[in-house]
């Protein structure tokens, strides 16, 4: 099923404020990738006192973004949706410029004895190019935030709006989605992309927490989507029935794969993605 992806940002630009909405703003880092897309969209929620969103990579081309897009204003919390490196890592950075408390699910999991870079040569997917960070997407393990947040729960309030936390297990173990009431919004994070489907690697990312969650957002009346990656989703539930959809028909596909005898991972990579640029196979 195709999913009805929202128009292309790639003329977004860098280490600027963009008005999303009376209440939302965005400002997005350089570090385009092929998880990444355009950039890290890092949203600043509120007016005088606002909350922070995902504050990014660590760039100091993002840091002076950020810097003077909050200037004059109350930080008064500071939200990671999870700990991929390009999402927490300028965390720090941000308590130490403003002194506001971090919240999130929680920090990472530590799994015995896995090692996050696999045996899979990435130079295979185009031989022009190197093994690089933007082949793979790293963890920020020293992430740990100054409250736990609870599914359900609002976490923070200010005089124009409230935070809820949305848990959204299946991208990584501890993913948040955060709901604002005031303009019936919800931040996705990774869980769902304005661009491209979400990359789910076990042993952290987990695909049945992933379907669950997808329904669990899908059950919400959410009016828009600011995914983390990608433009606004302005239209949130047929495009979320598509994403779903897209997920478990893949997931068809490779059960039909393995039963004709197609049974290793390049193996079904190359034909279910035949015609998607070879760059992309690794983040498929």
């Amino acid at each position: 099923m195709a999913i009805p992806f929202v128009p292309r940002i790639d003329n977004a630009p860098y280490a600027e404020i963009e008005q999303m909405s009376a209440l939302v703003q965005r400002v997005i880092a350089k570090n385009p990738s092929k998880f990444s897309y355009h950039g890290t969209g890092t949203y600043i929620v509120g007016t005088n006192e606002v909350v922070v969103i995902d504050p990014g990579p660590l760039l100091d081309s993002h840091k002076d973004a950020l810097a003077s897009a909050l200037q004059d204003r109350t930080v008064v919390g500071i939200v990671v949706t999870h700990c991929h490196s390009d999402h927490s890592p300028l965390t720090p950075w941000l308590v130490e410029l403003t002194g506001a408390p971090t919240y999130a699910i929680g920090p990472h999991r530590v799994y015995e004895g896995f090692v996050e870079e696999d045996d899979h040569d990435a130079s295979e997917d185009d031989p022009s190019e190197e093994k690089s960070d933007e082949e793979r997407e790293t963890t920020d393990m020293a992430f740990t935030p100054d409250i736990a947040v609870v599914d359900g729960a609002v976490f923070l309030t200010t005089s124009e709006f409230s935070l809820t936390a949305v848990a959204t297990p299946g991208h990584t173990s501890n993913h948040l989605c955060v709901a604002m009431d005031t303009e019936n919004a919800l931040f996705t994070g990774d869980h769902v992309m304005g661009w491209s489907t979400t990359v789910v690697s076990p042993p952290d990312g987990d695909m049945r927490a992933y379907f669950a969650s997808m329904q669990k957002v899908i059950d919400r009346t959410d009016g828009i989507l600011y995914p983390t990656h990608g433009g606004p989703i302005t239209d949130p539930q047929p495009f979320l029935r598509a994403y779903l959809a897209h997920r478990i028909e893949r997931e068809q596909n490779i059960v039909l794969q393995i039963a004709a005898g197609n049974n290793t991972i390049p193996g079904i990579v190359k034909v279910l993605y035949a015609t998607i640029d070879k760059r992309l196979h690794r983040p498929a």
